[in-house]
């Protein structure tokens, strides 16, 4: 039972083990080494090679690569939408692949053979909005030299992908909805439309829902564009695609590096990769990416240790794994988290409050000096 103590507490719980004895009473035990680094990952590398055939390769998306049970559902939906010649609004987080996704779409669609274009609504200027969709005709403005055929125009008989749709502006929005009704164009100092047949595929790393309701999107666009929403998870909720991915970018780098920049094949240590797999990563698969490749380049020698990926996490990274960015699971204790958050503000209320604990209540919105007593005996906050 000792064992399996041990085992759960280096590796799934990171748990701090306590041993008792008569001779030395209770103490913490250190062990020298990190079972969890150097051991579980060669047995759980064996049962990941069984079944790696199940993401290794996905057909359609290209370098979507995965074994996850949340991206394999993804992927089954988006092989069904991308068959059928209607919008798809594609929601997720930065860094979770929305541009792959729409590709990948368009590529397995009926449009495949035509134009794959996209548009980053987000660096359009407001007052360059229609030039740049619709189109503008020479001299109808200053600065246009010579026509200008416009996104939509180009995207004919193809696909158009409208990246962070949400951050266009409420005027911006009003103008694309006709072009989406109609499938015209009327480009800037044109007095006639242009007839245009896309699909339009959006993304956004908003919730457009959200939006629609806080009056920040156009209702009438939002279900325009909405007919088939694909949501992509965040990398911390794709089971075991972590490891996969670490693999797969750290090969990359070594192929084209081919000795250019360092001599031989980067490999991780035990402890680098081990951090790495408990990283929350909030910039998602763009993150690890770029994360593994800074490594690659400042790791002294082939082995990239725990610092060298400790040194190239952001520091806005790490703070996301605090309170509100920690990973479910793996030992995550709620009331822990909790009581880590109550000593904080109990210590800053005291020393902010001169340690007059009437005015740390009032500090705190509690209701008595008492109050404040029980919980800084509590929670053990001298």
């Amino acid at each position: 039972m000792s064992s399996v103590w041990l085992l759960l507490s280096k590796t799934f719980c990171n748990a701090e083990l306590i041993q008792t004895s008569q001779e030395e009473g209770l103490k913490t035990v250190s062990l020298p080494f990190d079972i969890s680094a150097e051991y579980i990952p060669k047995l759980i590398r064996q049962a990941e090679i069984a079944f790696a055939h199940l993401g290794e390769g996905v057909d359609i998306f290209g370098e979507a690569h995965f074994r996850s049970s949340q991206m394999n559902s993804v992927v089954e939906f988006s092989r069904r939408a991308a068959i059928l010649n209607v919008p798809v609004l594609i929601e997720g987080e930065s860094g979770t692949g929305k541009e792959l996704f729409a590709r990948g779409i368009h590529e397995s669609g009926l449009r495949r053979d035509g134009p794959f274009v996209t548009v980053n609504c987000g660096a359009i200027p407001e007052q360059l909005v229609e030039s740049e969709l619709f189109g503008h005709k020479k001299g109808s403005f200053s600065g246009a030299i010579r026509d200008h055929d416009g996104h939509f125009v180009s995207a004919n008989h193809g696909t158009i992908f409208l990246d962070e749709i949400g951050e266009l502006p409420l005027s911006a929005q009003v103008k694309i909805l006709r072009v989406v009704q109609e499938s015209e164009v009327m480009p800037v100092g044109s007095s006639g439309t242009r007839r245009t047949d896309v699909r339009i595929i959006s993304a956004t790393n908003r919730n457009l829902a959200s939006e629609v309701a806080e009056g920040h999107f156009r209702e009438d666009l939002f279900y325009r564009l909405a007919v088939l929403v694909i949501k992509l998870p965040p990398l911390r909720e794709r089971d075991g695609d972590i490891g996969l991915l670490i693999d797969l970018f750290l090969k990359r780098f070594n192929d084209s590096n081919d000795g250019k920049i360092w001599e031989g094949n980067k490999t991780l240590t035990p402890g680098a990769r081990s951090r790495l797999l408990r990283h929350n990563w909030p910039g998602n698969v763009r993150e690890l990416e770029n994360t593994l490749k800074r490594t690659a380049v400042t790791a002294r020698g082939t082995r990239i240790s725990e610092n060298d990926v400790e040194n190239a996490l952001f520091q806005i990274a790490k703070k996301q794994d605090g309170v509100y960015g920690r990973a479910l699971g793996k030992g995550f204790d709620l009331q822990e988290l909790l009581g880590e958050v109550t000593r904080r503000y109990l210590t800053q209320a005291m020393k902010e409050a001169n340690d007059n604990k009437s005015e740390a209540a009032r500090l705190l919105g509690l209701s008595s000096y008492q109050t404040l007593t029980n919980w800084l005996q509590k929670y053990n906050v001298e």
